[in-house]
C-alpha cells in the first residue's frame, strides 16, 4: 500500500437504509416496527471501516429525500468521507426490509427499483480522487447493469493508473440480478452461467476478492469449491478470502488445493447467533482494517472473525459494528466471553465509542428550565393561568436564542421538561443543541419518574439526541432500606438508557436534612461505578478545587469515556456562582454550567404576575443568562485572584 495516500479507501456500491424488525420471532407479515440504520454492503463497509480507525470514503448516490439525508448524516458520524455521495434529484434512495425469524430464516425484501445508488455515473468522480486512496473496493451488484459496469470499470482504471489497490465484495444477491421474483430477497444462490460469465470478465482486475462459499460459486461457475476456486484462480491472481460461516475463513493465495481439507482455518469463537444479516460486511471491514495496514493474513482474519462475530451476536449491521477500541478488547479477552451480546465492558465500549452522537462538548453554558414545581408554585403565588408555564418556556428557548449570538466559542443547551416544557422542547430539538430532559417526579425521595415504572417505553418515544436526566436527593449515610431503593431505581434507569441509546445524566443533591461535606460526592460518584451504574454525565453542585481533583481521578479510573460534570446552581446568589466557577478552573473534567433559577426566577415572577411583556422577560433572561456566562469565562482570571489573595494571607 502507497502510504503518502491521503485515503485509505474508497467504497464504490450500495448504500441505503435498513429497517430491522424489532420483534424477534415473527413473520415478517406479523412485525409492528422497525429499527432504522445505514444499509447496503459498500455503505456498511465504509462505515464499519471508519469506526475501526481508516480514512474511508463512500462513491454513491443518494436520494434527495430524509433517507437520502440519513445515509449521507450517518457516514459522516462514522468519519466516512462523503464528498462524493451525490444526490440524485430524480431517484429516491433504496430500502431494505428485514426480518428475523430464528437462527437460520432472515426474510428481507429489497426496494431498489431505479434506485440512487445504481445510478452512480463515471461523471461523478475522477482519477485524482479514485488515486487518493490506497484500495478501492467495489460491491459485485454494480456490475449487475451495463451503466453501473461501466461506471465501475472506469474506477478500476484509474485506481490502476495510480497503483491503487483493487478489491471485490462479490455481493452476490440473485434478486438483485433479476433471478428470483422482486420479493425474495432472502435467497442467497442460484446458478447461472450468464452472471458467472460476466463477473469472470472483471475477476482479473482485483488484488483482492472476498465471499462466501455460495458467492465463490456463482463467480467461479461451479458449486464445487474448489473448482470454483480454481477458475478464479485461473483468471485472477489476487488474495482470495473464502467466508466460511462458523468455521471461520481461508486465505488463499498462489495455487489452489485439490482438497478443502488441505484449508488453512483462521477460526474464530462460537457466539450465539442472533442475526446473520450483515455479519459479511463486518467481516471484510475488519479484513481490510488489517490489509490496508499490511498486516498479516492471519492478524487480518483475527480483526475479520471478531467483527463478524460481534455483529451477528447483535441487532442491525452498521450500528452493530464495533469501534476499534471495542474489537481490540474483544479480542484480547475472547476466549473467555461466551456471550458477547451480555459482556457488560463490551456493551459499554460499544455504547460509549459508536452509540453517542459525535459532539464534542467542552465548553457549555446551560439554560436550565426543567423545573417543574418551581414554577408552579410561582404561577400560583401569582395567580397566573398554569397554561402560561408553557408560553414562558418557549420564550426562555427565544431568550437562548438571542445571548447565544454573543457566546462566542462556548457552546451553548437547555434542559426543558416534556410536562410544561413539550413546545419547547420541539423547538430547540434538530438544531445541535446539547439537551436534557428530567425523568424524575419533582422532589420524590426515593426516587419515582414520572410516567411510572416503565421507563423503557416512555424513551421510545425520545429524540436520541435527547440527554436523559435523573436527579437523586442521595446520602451515602442514608438509611438501607432508602439507599437500596434509590440505587435500585437508578440502576433500571440506567439500563433502559443503554438499551434505548439515550446519553444519561445522573445529578446528584444531598438532601437538606443531612449534614454533608466534600466526601459526600466523591462517596456517592464511587458507589454509583461500584452498581456499574456509569453516566454520560454527572450534575454536582459547584465543589471546592480540592474536590475536584478527586472527582477527576474517580470518574478516570472507573470510566475514561466519561462526557464530564456540568455543575448546578441551586439558586445560589451570582456571585457565590462566580467563586464556584472559579474553583473549577484547570479541571477538564468540568464542561459547564447548567443553571436555571439564577436566571429566570426574578423575570420569571415579574412575567407571570404580568408586570413583564414578552419582551422584557426575554431581555430580562438574556441579561442574566450573560451575566453568568461572563464569569464562566472569566474564572481562570478569578481563580487566579483568589490563589494569589490565599498566598498573600498565608504569607502575612
Amino acid at each position: 500500500m502507497h502510504n503518502h495516500k491521503k485515503l485509505d479507501l474508497i467504497c464504490l456500491g450500495r448504500a441505503a437504509v435498513d429497517l430491522y424488525s424489532e420483534q424477534i420471532g415473527s413473520r415478517l407479515e406479523d412485525v409492528s416496527s422497525f429499527a432504522k440504520y445505514l444499509g447496503g454492503s459498500s455503505g456498511n463497509m465504509a462505515f464499519g471501516t471508519a469506526r475501526l480507525g481508516l480514512k474511508s470514503a463512500m462513491l454513491t448516490r443518494v436520494g434527495n429525500e430524509h433517507m437520502g439525508r440519513f445515509v449521507r448524516e450517518e457516514l459522516e458520524r462514522a468519519g466516512v468521507d462523503t464528498s462524493h455521495v451525490i444526490t440524485d434529484p430524480q431517484r429516491l434512495t433504496a430500502l431494505v426490509i428485514l426480518g428475523i425469524k430464528d437462527q437460520d430464516t432472515f426474510p428481507l425484501i429489497f426496494y431498489r427499483n431505479d434506485c440512487a445508488d445504481m445510478a452512480v455515473s463515471k461523471d461523478d468522480f475522477d482519477a485524482d480522487f479514485i488515486g487518493s486512496a490506497k484500495a478501492l473496493v467495489i460491491s459485485g451488484t454494480h456490475f449487475s447493469t451495463e451503466s453501473t459496469y461501466e461506471t465501475s470499470k472506469q474506477a478500476i482504471a484509474y485506481a490502476k493508473q495510480a497503483g491503487t489497490k483493487c478489491a471485490l465484495d462479490i455481493d452476490y444477491r440473485p434478486v438483485l440480478w433479476g433471478l428470483t421474483n422482486p420479493g425474495d430477497g432472502e435467497t442467497r444462490f442460484i446458478s447461472n452461467e450468464k452472471v458467472s460469465a460476466h463477473l469472470q470478465s472483471i475477476l482479473g482486475d482485483f488484488d483482492l476478492i472476498v465471499g462466501t462459499e455460495e458467492e465463490v460459486h456463482i463467480a467461479g461457475g461451479s458449486t464445487n469449491t474448489i473448482t470454483a476456486l480454481k477458475k478464479i484462480r485461473e483468471l485472477s491472481t489476487a488474495t482470495i478470502v473464502l467466508k466460511l460461516g462458523s468455521q471461520g475463513c481461508t486465505v488463499l493465495e498462489g495455487d489452489i488445493p485439490d482438497s478443502e481439507n488441505d484449508f488453512e482455518l483462521h477460526t474464530g469463537v462460537r457466539v450465539d447467533v442472533m442475526n446473520v444479516l450483515g455479519a459479511g460486511d463486518a467481516f471484510i471491514s475488519g479484513y481490510l482494517r488489517g490489509w490496508i495496514r499490511n498486516e498479516s493474513p492471519t492478524k487480518c482474519c483475527v480483526y475479520a472473525n471478531a467483527c463478524g462475530a460481534l455483529v451477528v451476536s447483535r441487532h442491525g449491521c452498521a450500528p452493530a459494528i464495533p469501534s476499534a477500541e471495542e474489537l481490540d478488547n474483544y479480542i484480547a479477552r475472547a476466549e473467555s466471553i461466551e456471550r458477547p451480546d451480555l459482556d457488560q465492558e463490551l456493551n459499554h465500549l460499544h455504547r460509549v465509542t459508536t452509540e453517542r452522537l459525535p459532539y464534542d462538548w467542552q465548553d457549555l453554558c446551560i439554560l436550565a428550565f426543567d423545573h417543574r414545581k418551581q414554577l408552579f408554585d410561582m404561577a400560583k403565588q401569582a395567580g397566573a393561568d398554569l397554561g402560561r408555564i408553557k408560553t414562558l418556556k418557549r420564550l426562555m428557548v427565544e431568550a437562548l436564542e438571542v445571548g447565544s449570538k454573543q457566546l462566542g466559542s462556548s457552546q451553548y443547551g437547555v434542559l426543558i421538561d416534556d410536562t410544561y416544557g413539550q413546545d419547547a422542547l420541539n423547538d430547540v430539538t434538530g438544531k445541535g443543541l446539547w439537551i436534557g430532559r428530567p425523568v424524575e417526579l419533582p422532589s420524590s425521595r426515593p426516587i419515582e419518574l414520572e410516567g411510572g415504572r416503565s421507563i423503557g417505553s416512555r424513551l421510545k418515544s425520545w429524540p436520541k439526541e435527547h440527554i436523559v436526566k435523573c436527579l437523586v436527593f442521595y446520602h451515602s449515610q442514608d438509611e438501607v432500606e432508602l439507599r437500596v431503593a434509590q440505587e435500585r431505581q437508578v440502576i433500571e434507569l440506567y439500563k433502559a438508557c443503554c438499551m434505548s441509546g439515550h446519553e444519561f445524566l445522573l445529578e446528584i443533591i444531598p438532601p437538606r436534612d443531612k449534614e454533608h461535606d466534600d466526601s459526600v460526592f466523591t462517596d456517592t460518584i464511587q458507589r454509583f461505578y461500584h452498581l456499574n451504574v456509569r453516566p454520560d454525565w454527572w450534575k454536582l453542585p459547584p465543589q471546592s478545587k480540592s474536590n475536584w481533583q478527586a472527582i477527576t481521578d474517580i470518574v478516570n479510573k472507573y470510566d475514561k469515556h466519561c462526557r464530564g460534570v456540568v455543575m448546578l446552581g441551586l439558586d445560589a446568589p451570582m456571585e457565590e456562582l462566580k467563586e464556584g466557577f472559579a474553583n473549577s478552573a484547570g479541571f477538564d473534567i468540568c464542561k459547564g454550567f447548567a443553571v436555571g433559577r439564577s436566571i429566570f426566577s426574578g423575570p420569571s415572577r415579574e412575567w407571570l404576575a404580568n408586570r413583564y411583556t414578552d419582551q422584557q422577560f426575554i431581555d430580562g433572561i438574556v441579561a442574566n443568562y450573560l451575566e453568568l456566562v461572563a464569569y464562566w469565562k472569566q474564572r481562570y482570571d478569578h481563580s487566579s485572584l483568589s490563589d494569589s489573595s490565599q498566598l498573600a494571607q498565608e504569607q502575612a
